[in-house]
């Protein structure tokens, strides 16, 4: 496995949840950590705990992933920084409680495939071209238990634009391999992060503390972080082991 020292990782939705995990997670070994998200004073408190634990290095850039010139700027100014990004999360993402045909509004359509999907696209696009310049680069989009099968719970719009992503990320493997850049969709079925309480019903703390947590998502980021550049996973799917899609057929 190797190191993360010098390396320089992007990593949207770092605010919370999923991206918080990962970014605390590369950080820990080694890696300067560029945390993106929507709340400014949440991503600067989480960016100042990183950077007081000592190990790698965090730094708090606000950002709407669904503004495709913000993200273009927010990309050039990185490199601009440090010369390189090498691993880009993708885990910007969310759902409205709204989500079935019976109550879906096309506003409510258009704000979570902007974010889940377009969202993914622009940091994408704005950082292929210093990954394909310095013929190296990582990039884990945060897709979903949702983008592989297709549980009722979580509805057209966000069932739509997980399965796109996982899609989207197998075309990079494609098209950009020979360029030395691998791709993972990173499909996990629930965890316990802020995106539950946006659910029609909220899971019960019971239910949540069953659920992955978002420290093993982060651990999940790492071990993908740290594997050679030869190696790629292209997919990897993880559950609970009391996996509710199972168990409620949800």
């Amino acid at each position: 496995m190797g190191s993360l020292t010098g390396k320089v990782a992007w990593i949207t939705g770092a605010g919370t949840g999923i991206g918080l995990a990962g970014a605390q997670a590369l950080a820990a070994a080694g890696a300067t950590v560029v945390m993106s998200g929507r709340r400014a004073e949440v991503l600067a408190q989480q960016a100042g705990h990183i950077n007081a634990a000592g190990a790698g290095r965090a730094e708090a850039e606000p950002l709407d992933v669904a503004d495709a010139a913000a993200v273009a700027a927010l990309a050039q100014r990185i490199l601009a920084r440090h010369g390189r990004i090498d691993i880009l999360v993708n885990s910007a993402g969310l759902n409205t409680p709204n989500r079935f045909w019976k109550n879906q509004t096309p506003e409510g359509w258009r704000e979570v495939v902007g974010i889940n999907l377009d969202g993914t696209f622009h940091t994408v696009h704005a950082v292929l071209p210093a990954m394909r310049a310095q013929r190296d680069g990582l990039i884990i989009n945060v897709s979903s238990w949702a983008g592989v099968h297709h549980p009722r719970l979580t509805g057209a719009a966000y069932n739509g634009s997980k399965h796109a992503v996982t899609a989207l990320t197998e075309t990079l493997n494609m098209e950009e391999c020979t360029n030395g850049i691998r791709a993972c969709a990173l499909c996990p079925a629930e965890v316990a992060t802020p995106i539950m309480d946006r659910r029609p019903v909220p899971p019960s703390a019971e239910d949540r503390a069953r659920m992955l947590q978002p420290e093993h998502l982060g651990a999940t980021i790492r071990f993908l972080a740290e594997l050679p550049p030869q190696a790629c996973v292209n997919q990897l799917i993880i559950s609970p082991t009391w996996n509710r899609m199972y168990i409620d057929g949800l």
